[in-house]
């Protein structure tokens, strides 16, 4: 490690110590390491979702299931319920595997290696649960990492081409000591001082050591590549009503939205529009449309109410009380078709 990494290290240990944000899922500087359960459980949640959006379901969840063989136990249908407005469903799905296998060996892998054999988990989590867990140096490197590194070295290549010398640079600045800390440093850094538009550089602890600070345009790092435009799909879902209570599916367990309640649709998907073709003969009428936006596409979702008197739906199924609907565990999707049939 050569001197500069040694200061920007220490810098930012420094930092950390007084800065460090607190979170649920995490122990603060100086004490001992939380438990690998919280961590690994905290990591799967945080992919893709913001850390304001992750604290309430991290609480309830570890209030139903507080520990990873509470969880391994649980039913699958509950867990997915739980999981309902996080999005990215087949990590959820993942979640209950992982745990099971945990459980079913007595603990959680130690290292990288054993750690990256768990069902979901990716080079990513391994390294953060291993550094934050278990105190193994790991070169952890987050969406935030990816911004402070980018910017400390002016990493001028386009995402993504440009991850490997951003991991190849996060390893020479990570220590053999404290990595769990120095990662969840440089995470709390790019959440809070190296944001991506407007970074605080006057408050950086690593300011001085920053080449894109020198050049004068940090926010400019990383460089993205030009967006493609994302797909446009249109799609139906079917409410369909009986003495208070509102017919829901449960959709394939591969797939969008994988294992979920769901309200009948037609068909929609990534590569292509649902057929319009309702589930049951009988008067339709249009309540509106949902806009959503899924990694790969965008769907325009028409909201298509049956009306009294018309045949009934066959097959699997189940009647849900309109009243409970909340307790169904409906992927926000279906969540606001549903808001949008009762409005």
């Amino acid at each position: 490690m050569t001197a500069s990494a040694q200061s920007i290290a220490s810098d930012l240990l420094s930092w950390y110590d007084s800065h460090a944000r607190v979170l649920p899922w995490r122990s603060p500087p100086g004490a001992p390491a939380p438990d690998p359960y919280r961590v690994w459980l905290s990591e799967v949640m945080l992919q893709q979702t913001t850390t304001a959006a992750v604290a309430p379901y991290f609480a309830e969840f570890t209030r139903r299931w507080p520990d990873v063989d509470a969880l391994a136990a649980a039913p699958e249908e509950e867990v997915m319920a739980a999981w309902a407005g996080l999005g990215y469903y087949s990590r959820a799905r993942n979640l209950i595997a992982a745990a099971r296998a945990v459980s079913a060996h007595g603990a959680f892998p130690d290292s990288e290696a054993g750690l990256r054999e768990l069902p979901g988990v990716g080079a990513y989590i391994a390294a953060a649960v291993a550094a934050i867990a278990f105190n193994r140096r790991a070169v952890v490197v987050d969406a935030n990492v990816e911004r402070v590194v980018s910017r400390l070295f002016a990493l001028s290549d386009p995402l993504p081409g440009v991850r490997k010398a951003i991991r190849v640079h996060t390893d020479a600045i990570t220590p053999d000591v404290r990595s769990g800390d120095f990662a969840q440093a440089m995470m709390d850094l790019g959440a809070t001082i190296c944001t991506p538009r407007d970074p605080r550089c006057l408050l950086c602890p690593l300011a001085d050591d920053c080449a894109a600070r020198l050049q004068g345009d940090p926010a400019q790092y990383p460089v993205k590549p030009a967006k493609k435009a994302k797909p446009q799909r249109q799609g139906a879902a079917w409410w369909i009503v009986r003495d208070e209570a509102v017919w829901l599916v449960r959709r394939e367990e591969k797939g969008m939205l994988g294992g979920m309640r769901a309200l009948p649709s037609d068909g929609w998907s990534a590569r292509a529009d649902g057929d319009g073709m309702p589930p049951v003969a009988g008067e339709w009428r249009r309540a509106g449309v949902v806009r959503h936006s899924f990694t790969h596409f965008d769907l325009d979702l028409a909201v298509m109410v049956l009306a009294e008197g018309s045949s009934m739906p066959t097959g699997g199924g189940e009647w849900w009380p309109i009243a409970d609907l909340q307790q169904a565990g409906l992927p926000t999707l279906f969540a606001k078709a549903a808001q949008r049939a009762l409005a």
